[in-house]
């Protein structure tokens, strides 16, 4: 049975844009996005600038996102945003991106908590998975992606909603791409998420699941090459990182999502 999943395109600003800098870009991107139907849009930005972020998508389509946050739901934890705080602004929380694996040390079972704590207040993970250049080359992607996928979403029940989609997306990002100008083929990135984490998912919540749950590609996408990915049966969309910092490459990239559909 063919499942619908609705694509999705949402932007990881990462570590970029004050707040006087998210509200000249942020009018931009809602006039070029307003003409584009079919595809769920998703920004975002640093903590900073979620608010005002938000103030500028009122009226909108597109939707706002958070780029990590703590598990607890409040306590002596100096420094962290708690789900509830995110959930009062956001639709969208990215959770497990490999720069906090690398660079903060978050772990699959760390994932594994946030992804709870997200879902428990209605918020829809993007949880990124993927392996680093030496494990691909040492023919370590399926092991690498079947451990991150088991262990980032045990224990948890996912069905999907009203609209078809399951409310968790999984990003396929391999390390090896985020940044480097170096992005994975359409072909390659197809092939993991049809043979590594789909199949996975199904051992975990069922074939069904498994089929409606959105699977985004992330690595150096661009208006340029989007459409290699999108055009593949298994890919959803994309998590956007350098191009979702100019408008006109991430209206690119939305636009090339919503032609995939024609």
């Amino acid at each position: 049975m063919s499942v619908k999943r609705t694509p999705l395109v949402a932007g990881n600003w990462k570590m970029y844009k004050t707040i006087a800098e998210a509200r000249q870009l942020v009018p931009d991107l809602v006039q070029g996005l307003s003409k584009v139907g079919g595809v769920e849009k998703v920004i975002c930005p640093p903590f900073t600038s979620l608010m005002a972020v938000k103030a500028l998508l009122e009226g909108t389509d597109i939707k706002l996102g958070a780029q990590n946050l703590y598990w607890e739901k409040e306590g002596a934890f100096t420094g962290e945003i708690s789900p509830k705080m995110i959930a009062e602004l956001c639709q969208f929380v990215i959770l497990g991106h490999s720069e906090r694996r690398t660079y903060f040390g978050e772990t699959d079972e760390t994932v594994n908590r946030k992804v709870r704590a997200a879902l428990e207040v209605g918020l829809i993970p993007i949880v990124c998975i993927g392996e680093t250049l030496a494990e691909n080359e040492e023919g370590k992607t399926q092991s690498v992606i079947h451990r991150q996928v088991q262990a980032g979403l045990s224990g948890i029940q996912l069905q999907p909603d009203n609209s078809g989609d399951v409310p968790l997306v999984i990003a396929y990002e391999p390390v090896w791409a985020i940044g480097t100008g170096k992005a994975a083929t359409g072909e390659f990135a197809n092939r993991v998420v049809q043979e590594m984490i789909r199949p996975t998912l199904s051992m975990l919540f069922g074939d069904q699941v498994a089929k409606s749950v959105r699977v985004l590609y992330g690595g150096s996408v661009k208006a340029n090459n989007a459409a290699e990915f999108f055009d593949q049966s298994d890919i959803d969309g994309a998590l956007v990182g350098g191009a979702s910092l100019k408008a006109e490459e991430f209206i690119g990239i939305v636009k090339a999502a919503a032609e995939s559909l024609e």
